[in-house]
């Protein structure tokens, strides 16, 4: 851990960029070793990223968490918008196959269930279950929101991004930052509108914690949501 950390330690673009390009890297693994390694991958990608997050703590001043009134109801009304706004469109593949380039990307829709590969609620499926609630509350959280909207939108704002307040609106940044975020999700419609509220709440608030602790009441509500009404789509 101490040599981790250090590592981290040796820019302050590191510590923020490191984690979420390991996560990402892991997660693109999770579709180059068979059905098997969609889950395996993600149980190994959430115990790695809890590591980073854990080594990177220390060494990222804003990644605290902030369970501010704000929070909770930006996060559950990103909820909302998140299982309200699917449509034929508004999904990676739905979107690319209107444009008739789905094929050729390759974004035919896998649909992450481990009860259709373990076995209908086996120990081992609902095992699976958990760890991706868990990765996908604790984990996946301060690892995008650092990336995203302490490093990105600061950094298009002025490469010496540690002296951009997080409180600092700018429209260009902005707009491209939800961008990305959107895009880099199956709903990038929802993505993006996800992350325009995540940034707007750094914003107002100046700080980042609010914005980790709405991310997570988003990503455990939709994830009791698709255990509960077997919504696997969403994951």
């Amino acid at each position: 851990m101490n040599a981790l950390r250090a590592f981290l330690a040796r820019s302050p673009v590191l510590a923020r960029v490191a984690p979420f390009a390991v996560f990402v890297l892991l997660t693109l693994c999770q579709g180059w070793f068979g059905e098997a390694g969609k889950y395996w991958f993600y149980a190994a990608k959430t115990v790695v990223g809890a590591v980073l997050v854990w080594a990177s703590w220390p060494l990222v001043t804003e990644l605290r968490i902030n369970f501010s009134l704000a929070a909770v109801l930006v996060g559950a009304a990103v909820f909302g918008l998140w299982i309200g706004t699917e449509s034929t469109w508004t999904t990676q593949s739905g979107l690319w196959a209107k444009l008739g380039l789905a094929t050729t990307l390759g974004l035919a829709p896998k649909v992450w269930n481990p009860h259709e590969y373990f076995g209908q609620d086996s120990a081992l499926a609902w095992g699976m279950v958990l760890i991706r609630l868990f990765g996908s509350t604790v984990v996946v959280p301060p690892i995008e929101e650092v990336f995203y909207r302490s490093f990105l939108y600061r950094y298009l704002i002025n490469p010496d991004f540690t002296s951009v307040p997080l409180g600092r609106f700018a429209l260009g940044p902005f707009v491209l930052t939800a961008l990305v975020f959107g895009f880099a999700h199956r709903e990038w419609f929802a993505g993006i509108l996800c992350a325009a509220a995540y940034q707007g709440l750094v914003i107002w608030k100046n700080r980042l914690g609010d914005a980790i602790a709405a991310h997570a009441v988003t990503n455990l509500l939709l994830g009791i949501w698709v255990v509960m009404r077997g919504q696997w789509q969403f994951w």
